[in-house]
């Protein structure tokens, strides 16, 4: 037995009763809800993604596509490169009891991560030895200051360990490396 809402082929539907809206103040009569209705169909979603797919990609042929800037030229990253290995020195350098040590890593952390943050990104940075070992480098101080505070002193593995990265971070920046 069939249900009286189920549409079979041999039913017809009923129209939808029309909503009245709370902004108007008379109710609309047939002829004029069918006067609203527009004529022509609707655009479907379909042929609104395929015309605007269309236009994205026909937008993108017309203008050129421009490269993303570099986020330094190599000399830039050469001298800021040495500034980080000179701050490392200096504050794994210091003596444990030197009022200055706590402002002296602050300085280092900062510069560490404005670097990091710079020139993380660059792909063309990323295979050079240079920038894999100042990045081994400045994790491994980092890490002991973050972990430990500022006014404990690095044991001397570890730090013999990040002069020794320092050094050949050094080396190959000299080879251009």
């Amino acid at each position: 037995m069939a249900s009286p809402t189920l549409i079979t082929p041999a039913t017809t539907p009923k129209p939808l009763p029309l909503i009245k809206s709370r902004h108007t103040a008379t109710a609309p009569t047939a002829a004029a809800a069918k006067a609203a209705l527009p004529s022509a169909p609707q655009p479907r979603r379909r042929e609104f993604l395929s015309i605007a797919s269309a236009s994205i990609l026909s937008a993108g042929l017309i203008s050129p596509v421009v490269a993303p800037a570099l986020a330094a030229s190599d000399e830039e990253y050469v001298k800021e490169t040495e500034e980080v290995i000179n701050k490392v020195r200096s504050t794994i350098g210091m003596d444990k009891n030197d009022p200055s040590v706590a402002d002296a890593v602050a300085t280092l952390r900062e510069t560490s991560n404005s670097w990091v943050a710079k020139y993380r990104r660059e792909k063309a940075l990323l295979g050079r030895a240079s920038f894999r070992d100042i990045y081994s480098a400045i994790n491994a101080v980092s890490g002991h200051y973050i972990s430990f505070g500022p006014t404990v002193p690095i044991p001397a593995k570890r730090r013999a360990r990040i002069l020794e990265e320092v050094e050949t971070a050094e080396k190959a920046l000299l080879r251009g490396r």
